[in-house]
């Protein structure tokens, strides 16, 4: 790439989260082009290089997410941008952000011996970091001058990620925790950071992030541009969000214009005590060849795989308590079908993309409605179809009538001859809501430093 237009300059930035500011109302409607030619992201404003990056990686053409967003990016605009699961948010933003970064990337070499970051990428877990990084390092190896990109998670040694910053880097991706200690560390500066993402941006602005993403945000500079990204965006964020952004474009796609994720959704009464032995007889019955599987608890994890692999299956289990090498390893060894089904927590609920994953499994339903549409995001990717099956059981009856209402779709109940339910919901289980899966403890002791931080503020 030898040439590049001049990136548009953002606008004065808010970087605390608890400002005042009214997000703008006006929505772009942006008609993606038809036919698939590098043309097509070409008259989105992207250079040739990348729109052809785009066609290698396999967008045959603009997804709708990726027409509206990566002029409003090219512009310089805040977006807050609401994409189901599997439309194409990350390359939505990488593609214009890589171009912004090309006038940086042919200055002299002797001219940037450290690197400065300019662009940085939070996500909420190391999974994702590791998909994004990934994915950023493909588009760019286009660049006559590659561009240095960090991926820094924790749950490694911090070590060699120091040694990788060393000479810097533009673009960073990472989760809050460890690019603070990388900070504390001295090993990297913030404070040219001319672009900002947050990737699942809904979880990253909750309660469990809060404190750090305030931390993050105090070293940034002020003027910046702020992309969010996310599948959903509960309401109890709005006035967080309109903090962050300085006069957005909002751009929130209906399932019209996305054109739905081709979903079969099932529902399936059952006792709890059957759920494991329900789950068996499925995959054998039905011929899964490979299902996530998706329960409340890390101990959950590992006793619904270990019975499943005592019944012949070669199953696996995935939570936060496993170390990242383990981790990756098991994920791999999913994506690579070695392991036929994966029990896994919320862990790999959000931006986890497994090709063609053809069954999702609710054994346990999730805490907080808008985490069923990340569960089964996980299938029906990319144009492909997909089956989500829930288990519910007496006591979870309304909690999935709440994820029913929420998904405005009724799902019917179904019962299969040997496994009816004996268990009768209360009235109170029928009408009332449960508490779902318990929080993580680092969670917990995110949401009491936050709480803690907040006290101190008002004294």
């Amino acid at each position: 790439m030898s040439s590049s237009p001049s990136p548009a300059a953002p606008g004065p930035q808010t970087p605390a989260l608890d400002g005042d500011a009214t997000p703008a109302a006006a929505t772009p409607s942006v008609t993606p082009p038809a036919s698939p030619t590098a043309s097509n992201f070409g008259a989105l404003g992207l250079l040739p290089a990348l729109a052809q990056a785009a066609l290698t990686h396999g967008y045959d053409q603009p997804s709708p997410v990726q027409a509206l967003a990566i002029p409003q990016v090219l512009a310089g605009h805040d977006l807050r941008v609401c994409a189901q699961t599997g439309s194409g948010k990350t390359a939505a933003y990488a593609l214009p952000l890589l171009q912004k970064l090309l006038p940086a990337l042919e200055a002299p070499r002797a001219a940037r011996e450290r690197r400065a970051t300019r662009v940085l990428i939070l996500v909420p877990t190391r999974e994702l970091a590791q998909q994004v990084g990934e994915f950023i390092y493909l588009l760019a190896r286009r660049c006559a001058d590659p561009l240095r990109l960090a991926v820094l998670y924790g749950g490694v040694s911090i070590n060699p990620q120091m040694l990788a910053l060393r000479g810097g880097a533009e673009v960073v991706v990472a989760t809050p925790g460890r690019l603070l200690d990388l900070v504390e560390q001295r090993a990297l500066q913030l404070d040219q950071v001319a672009h900002l993402v947050l990737d699942e941006a809904d979880r990253l602005l909750d309660l469990g992030f809060a404190e750090e993403l305030q931390r993050v945000l105090a070293l940034l500079p002020t003027q910046r541009q702020n992309l969010l990204f996310s599948a959903t965006f509960p309401a109890a964020l709005d006035a967080l969000i309109a903090g962050l952004l300085h006069e957005p474009i909002h751009i929130e796609l209906s399932t019209t214009e996305q054109a739905a994720p081709d979903i079969v959704q099932r529902a399936i009464a059952v006792d709890e005590s059957r759920r494991t032995q329900l789950l068996r007889h499925l995959i054998e019955t039905e011929g899964w060849t490979q299902v996530l599987v998706f329960v409340a608890t890390r101990y959950a994890t590992e006793a619904v795989a270990l019975k499943l692999q005592r019944a012949g299956l070669h199953a696996a289990s995935l939570h936060g308590e496993l170390s990242q090498g383990k981790r990756s390893e098991v994920l791999q060894a999913f994506k690579d079908r070695s392991a036929r089904v994966l029990v896994t927590t919320d862990l790999a609920a959000r931006g986890i993309d497994i090709v063609r994953l053809p069954v999702v499994v609710n054994y346990d339903l999730p805490r907080a409605a808008a985490d069923y549409t990340h569960r089964i995001g996980r299938t029906g990717r990319a144009g492909a179809s997909g089956l989500a099956v829930s288990f519910v059981t007496a006591a979870q009856e309304s909690h999935f009538r709440l994820i029913e209402k929420r998904q405005q779709q009724r799902v019917p109940r179904e019962q299969l001859a040997g496994f009816e339910p004996s268990e009768v919901a209360t009235p109170e289980q029928a009408t009332g809501g449960i508490k779902g899966a318990r929080k993580s403890k680092k969670d917990k002791l995110r949401e009491a430093a936050a709480l803690a931080a907040a006290r101190a503020g008002q004294s």
